[in-house]
């Protein structure tokens, strides 16, 4: 009896011992994975040829560009190709393809990475404002209970929630004029004849930034589907692109999204009354990275570029 009681408590603690051991081995530590910044910056410098792959340092961060010198008998300019956030200066949705094709009509091109998106900067402005609320509720608790009051909270108004924080478009705004600042002056000394290719969210903060009497000065700016992923600023979108100073040729497409697509008409009706002349809007039909479309695009971007210089 003393043996078989024995026998249990053995196979009891070795039962417990392999389980402690599993929960340890499926409990590791865990181990962030890298910024999607710098898997683009290894695939880059990894199959880009070395003679194209060129750093820029902007403030303390080092950036990489993809540099293509011009190709025809005539210097044109320097074109820098800006894409959309989380995406990448070899993207089929024509960066790829204009930073080539355009160094036959006479640009040198280069193609930036784009920084990535702090989604942190949100949580910190949700707990510092978690935090003020919490000490506010905590002060009225206290006079309510020293007065005795029993009066409840009055009902307020809930605003809709954004896409995107102005935070985090900020952040991403900072971060990526600051990249841009530096091509730019980088641009500046290989030419007077500076033009901007940019996409989406990057076009969106751009126009911002341009908006605000930047004092780099460019030729000609071209943004394709721009928007900026935040529905008040997205709206204001329209009267911005009408402030801005150089040339502005604006591409959309027929797949874009509603965001887009709803204040085209705005944008024109903006420009008509600050008579800005210089202003064309142009829509492209297809899927975005058809070779056709591609075709269309830089067809689109040079004409318009001829008619400037």
């Amino acid at each position: 009896m003393f043996i078989t009681q024995m026998f249990k408590v053995i196979i009891t603690t070795l039962v417990l011992g392999c389980t402690l051991i599993s929960f340890q081995a499926l409990s590791a530590e865990y181990i962030a994975p890298p910024p999607f910044s710098k898997n683009i910056d290894a695939d880059i410098s990894r199959l880009a040829q070395s003679d194209e792959v060129k750093p820029i340092l902007a403030g303390d961060t080092e950036f990489l560009t993809l540099y293509s010198e011009y190709m025809s008998a005539d210097f044109r300019g320097v074109v820098i190709l800006i894409p959309d956030w989380q995406s990448t200066p070899t993207n089929n949705a024509g960066m790829n393809f204009l930073r080539k094709e355009l160094n036959n009509h006479g640009y040198t091109s280069y193609a930036m990475t784009v920084p990535d998106i702090d989604w942190q900067t949100t949580q910190d402005e949700k707990e510092k404002t978690n935090n003020g609320t919490a000490d506010s509720n905590e002060e009225a608790t206290d006079e309510n209970t020293q007065s005795g009051s029993t009066a409840q909270t009055q009902p307020h108004h809930a605003d809709y929630i954004e896409q995107v924080s102005t935070e985090v478009v900020d952040t991403y705004k900072l971060k990526l004029i600051a990249r841009y600042e530096a091509l730019y002056q980088q641009a500046a000394m290989e030419s007077d004849n500076i033009v901007i290719i940019a996409q989406g969210t990057s076009a969106g903060v751009l126009l911002e930034h341009y908006a605000e009497f930047s004092d780099s000065t460019i030729n000609a700016f071209i943004s394709l589907s721009s928007y900026l992923p935040n529905t008040k600023r997205n709206a204001k979108l329209s009267q911005i692109t009408s402030l801005v100073t150089p040339a502005l040729l604006d591409i959309y497409f027929a797949t874009d999204s509603n965001d887009i697509l709803m204040n085209l008409k705005n944008r024109q009706r903006w420009v008509n009354r600050n008579a800005k002349f210089d202003y064309r809007q142009r829509q492209l039909f297809g899927l975005r990275d058809a070779p056709q479309q591609h075709a269309r695009l830089s067809k689109e971007i040079d004409g318009f570029l001829r008619r400037l210089f």
